[in-house]
């Protein structure tokens, strides 16, 4: 009986220790190739190989020095690395989002990543427990004194991370990626984001009653973000904010960045005639121009259009790109850490900050070509050990999209280019660019099928009916966004249901 029980008990130890093993399996090992938008480009002088190899060194050196895990309880974080502060939710957003993207390199990914996790849910925010306390300092505490409240943007980005460790892990572990970023998602749409404008709040801690209630920061303006969580919570509401977010954009290029397409680190009278924040207005003079903020802009932006084609965020990059390729000579040497939006420069350095957002703003057309190249190649000359967290980090997040190596948590979204079969229902369906194919398998090639397409809120777009071996249903006309498809066989009566990314 006892050799029973032992064996029975090395059986279920040894299943146990196989799971633990299959949950450590990436899904999407580095590196991924990704396809970006049609016409996009990347650095040209370099092979796909040279690329993956320039993103797995320096991100060997980024974790080397940055990653911490000197709090216990097996917390990890993105170590600040400048006076008593030893992390900002900033930061943090950053590393959960850069280590499910390098699973597969970093086998202990999913371990330092739900360190992280262990992290955020150590340090929440006074005013929402779902939303980190923005800064922490020596000892592992937050910074009372800076106030334990939220950052939009470390928020945003930490939503964003724990959908990756979804698609990357799958939620079935000890840690339920999907179910935690969801309640983010919510929080954020709760208390940072306003209510009237659907702006991007600065924090949790702006109240309705605030100053500075109808502000907002141009670098929280992480459309890709968005959408991603509007099909995550099937909630139109964020294709809202992605509206909104476009429409600041525009405003500040027309009306006071005509030649150069640069907008302010922040943005005040968003409620009514929206203008750049004047001096000292949050963290100091340079609130109004294209500063350590707004620098985030190319990045953020082309990254929607990389992934989802927004023209929108095209527009809006290419008034940078033309402005900074004439304003330097097509010499990236020329680029400064810090504009005014007439173009005229507020600083004499120059850092990777600016430069890594400006080389992935190129990605975006072919006519960008020759500049991209010499971009990339200053940002690779930037010095490792001279820099601080907040270049370096950038530099890392940049890289990852400039090699083809950024990819977006689907949330069981087929997105543009994708084909999926639904073998239950004897579908397979394409999701291209401008249509929507279905095709009928031979076995069911003579039942009907009725379909249905809605928004994420609930709206009837459009039905369909599905009579021929393979058929196309135009899409071209959809706005950017998630769609919810579901196909009814009326000769068994089965439903099948998905989502697509136009």
């Amino acid at each position: 009986m006892k050799k029973m029980n032992f064996k029975v008990l090395t059986i279920f130890c040894f299943l146990l220790l196989m799971l633990k093993i299959q949950a450590q399996i990436p899904t999407k090992p580095f590196p991924q190739h990704v396809s970006y938008q049609a016409g996009s480009i990347k650095p040209s002088v370099y092979t796909q190989e040279q690329l993956d190899e320039i993103v797995k060194n320096f991100y060997t050196k980024w974790k080397n020095k940055y990653v911490k895990s000197d709090c216990g309880s097996g917390q990890y974080y993105v170590d600040f690395d400048e006076g008593n502060t030893i992390c900002v939710s900033e930061g943090l957003g950053y590393g959960m989002m850069i280590l499910p993207l390098m699973a597969g390199y970093d086998a202990n990914a999913k371990t330092v990543f739900d360190g992280m996790y262990k992290f955020y849910k150590a340090h929440p925010s006074s005013i929402n427990e779902y939303l980190m306390a923005w800064k922490q300092i020596d000892g592992c505490i937050d910074d009372v004194s800076a106030g334990i409240d939220a950052a939009s943007d470390g928020d945003i980005d930490i939503a964003y991370g724990l959908l990756l460790a979804d698609i990357q892990w799958s939620s079935a572990g000890s840690i339920n990626y999907f179910s935690e970023a969801k309640k983010i998602i919510s929080a954020i749409l709760q208390d940072e984001i306003n209510q009237q404008t659907k702006t991007v709040k600065l924090g949790d801690w702006v109240s309705s009653t605030s100053s500075f209630y109808y502000s907002t920061r141009s670098s929280d303006f992480i459309t890709d973000h968005f959408r991603v969580f509007a099909c995550a919570t099937e909630n139109t509401v964020w294709n809202k904010v992605v509206d909104t977010c476009y429409s600041l954009i525009n405003q500040m290029q027309t009306k006071y960045s005509v030649q150069t397409g640069l907008v302010p680190d922040f943005i005040v009278n968003t409620n009514s005639s929206a203008k750049p924040a004047p001096p000292n207005f949050l963290e100091g003079d340079t609130d109004g121009d294209y500063s350590y903020n707004s620098c985030r802009v190319p990045w953020r932006l082309a990254t929607d259009y990389l992934l989802y084609g927004d023209e929108r965020a095209k527009t809006s990059v290419n008034k940078i790109n033309n402005w900074i390729k004439s304003n330097t000579g097509n010499n990236p040497d020329n680029i400064k850490s810090g504009y005014k939006l007439d173009g005229s420069t507020i600083a004499t350095w120059d850092d990777a900050a600016f430069v890594g957002p400006f080389a992935v703003g190129a990605m975006i057309d072919v006519e960008h070509q020759a500049w991209l190249d010499l971009v990339f190649e200053k940002l690779l000359v930037y010095n490792f050990t001279n820099a601080d967290y907040y270049s370096n980090t950038l530099k890392m997040m940049s890289l990852l999209i400039l090699s083809g190596n950024y990819w977006a948590p689907d949330c069981n979204v087929l997105s543009v280019g994708e084909i999926r079969l639904e073998e239950s229902s004897g579908l397979s369906i394409k999701n291209a660019t401008d249509y929507l194919e279905i095709e009928i398998s031979d076995k069911y090639k003579t039942d009907y099928y009725e379909g249905f397409m809605y928004s994420v809120s609930g709206a009837n777009i459009m039905n369909f009916i599905i009579e021929n071996k393979i058929t196309k249903i135009d899409v071209s006309v959809l706005t950017p966004g998630c769609y919810i498809v579901k196909m009814r066989n009326h000769s068994n009566n089965k439903l099948s249901s998905f989502k697509i990314m136009r």
